[in-house]
């Protein structure tokens, strides 16, 4: 399908990823599974394998399942089933069904593999660890796997000795950049040859709307800017961040419109498309990046350098929210950290690192002025207006929680953990099901269409809208339209075969939903810049 606009409809939508769980290995016996039956599920487990050759990665753990209904005892499709959730990056599931198969079998090296990777992307080092060894002591000669045992080992160790001595630093980055800048050791460099920021009377560095291009322009041809540059530009974007809160109110004035954008991952080849459709922000138009704009991509220190030169030079135009990958674990592991050093040098990626915890957790969109059709049952603002809570990830593992408190949450400086309010507006999902329930990713929680419900009649909040989730259309419509997803990275890490999507919002809160396709982009594949041998456990 071409680039296309659709008007918003709740019956436009895409089925979430997850599935009901299959019946589980101790309410059958092997005497209950027939011949026939481990045929049939034989035969459905070689529809799923080629399913997943194809990246049809839902329809594959839709016919897993189907095939383990039929014979819950064979290790092989649990341990296939688990790879598929991997894919969906449903590492809770995947858990689950690797530790069955270990049950099932347990010398299956690979069920141990596959909990590995489930492991290792939940950010569980020392488990992971475990089952590497494990795989090693059934497969002594495996070399691929003592090289991810070794690497998982740096990343464990690397973390632990930042926690440490993080406690001891007393100046952020960003001070000491500016020092490094004030004692001249961070000039430009003589020969450098590329777009040129301009100067203003007192030497000071200022940005305009010709640089940004000329900047993109150099990106497009592979180019780097000079470290100075590159600092000026997150000190910018910093300067604009430290004075938001940690819920932003981005008032949509007559005649404005807002596109918000979901997850692009490093695709700049495919952000640099995406804004060709948004347009640059403009005194009527803002643009709201909502969360894990680098890794995985292999382009990931362009994405951010582009959206941050925006944030600098339009600060009430350019919103940019936190996502669970603008985090010093997830960019250890996905590749940003490593982008970075590599093309940028270290301080480079700890001023990053630093500028991603003042980024805001969430942002409010208000229409000033009423619904243009009757309201219906949409929920309201207290002024009779839509508005829209855009955050990555989601709700809470509690009813009770107010704007108020999301605009207080002490953000600067500080990591999200694995639990917490700040945990969880980065990392949570939405479910079909009613109530709340444990993360199909291993962190966080889910959470269902009445506890989305009761949060936005509590709040005045029209809807939520977050991103966080590959959608195969871009994007879709949840929880009886108070619930969207919307994710921007078209064909995800090379291989997702989804659309791109962003959402376009008025001056009264009227929604329409634009999708567009992966484009072209130079031969580096996604991860390029992890560890050594991780790239393809993490795909």
């Amino acid at each position: 399908m071409s680039d296309s606009s659709i008007p918003s409809s709740p019956s436009v939508s895409t089925a979430a990823t997850s599935l009901p769980p299959s019946p589980t290995i101790s309410k059958l016996s092997l005497a209950d599974v027939t011949d026939k039956d481990r045929q049939e599920a034989a035969k459905i487990k070689a529809e799923a394998n080629k399913a997943f050759t194809g990246h049809e990665f839902n329809k594959a753990a839709e016919l897993y399942s189907k095939a383990i209904e039929l014979n819950p005892f064979d290790a092989t499709i649990w341990c296939n089933r688990a790879y598929t959730r991997v894919k969906l990056e449903e590492h809770g599931y995947g858990l689950s069904d690797a530790a069955h198969a270990i049950q099932l079998d347990p010398n299956y090296s690979k069920a141990y593999y596959r909990r590995a990777t489930c492991y290792l992307q939940t950010l569980k080092y020392k488990q992971a660890i475990a089952d590497f060894k494990k795989v090693l002591s059934l497969e002594p000669n495996n070399q691929l796997v003592r090289q991810q045992l070794d690497s998982t080992t740096r990343i464990m160790r690397k973390s632990e000795f930042e926690k440490a001595i993080e406690m001891e630093e007393e100046t952020s980055s960003v001070e000491r950049c500016m020092a490094i800048i004030a004692e001249g050791g961070c000039d430009l460099d003589r020969d450098y040859k590329g777009p040129k920021l301009s100067t203003t009377e007192g030497g000071k560095y200022s940005i305009n709307l010709e640089f940004v291009n000329a900047m993109i322009e150099w990106f497009k041809e592979g180019k780097a800017l000079p470290k100075r540059y590159v600092w000026e530009i997150v000190l910018g974007a910093h300067q604009a961040f430290a004075q938001e809160e940690s819920l932003v109110t981005l008032n949509i004035e007559e005649g404005m419109t807002c596109d918000v954008i979901g997850d692009v991952h490093g695709q700049f080849y495919d952000v640099l498309h995406l804004f060709s459709l948004t347009g640059h922000p403009t005194d009527k138009h803002c643009l709201l990046m909502n969360g894990d704009l680098v890794d995985r991509g292999s382009w990931s220190i362009e994405v951010i350098l582009t959206a941050f030169a925006f944030k600098w030079l339009y600060p009430n135009r350019m919103y940019i929210n936190r996502g669970n990958h603008e985090t010093k674990d997830m960019n250890r592991t996905y590749g940003f950290e490593g982008e970075a050093k590599h093309k940028h040098g270290e301080q480079t990626y700890k001023l990053f690192a630093h500028v991603f915890t003042v980024m805001p957790l969430a942002t409010l969109i208000c229409a000033t002025k009423p619904p243009a059709g009757p309201a219906g049952n949409a929920i309201l603002s207290p002024e009779g207006k839509k508005r829209y809570f855009v955050v990555h990830g989601g709700l809470f593992s509690k009813d009770g929680v107010t704007l108020d408190e999301i605009r207080k949450i002490d953000r600067i400086g500080r990591q999200p953990g694995q639990e917490g309010l700040m945990c969880e507006l980065l990392w949570t999902d939405p479910q079909d099901m009613p109530g709340r329930g444990p993360s199909k990713r291993g962190v966080g929680i889910a959470f269902g269409p009445d506890v989305t419900k009761r949060w936005c009649q509590l709040n005045g909040v029209t809807g939520v809208i977050r991103s966080h989730e590959v959608r195969q259309d871009g994007y879709a419509i949840e929880h009886d339209g108070l619930c969207t997803t919307v994710f921007s990275a078209p064909n995800y890490v090379d291989q997702g075969g989804n659309k791109g999507a962003f959402i376009r919002i008025d001056d009264h809160g009227s929604q329409t939903y634009t999708q567009f396709d992966a484009k072209p982009h130079p031969p580096m594949k996604p991860m390029a810049y992890t560890s050594g041998g991780m790239a393809s456990l993490l795909m």
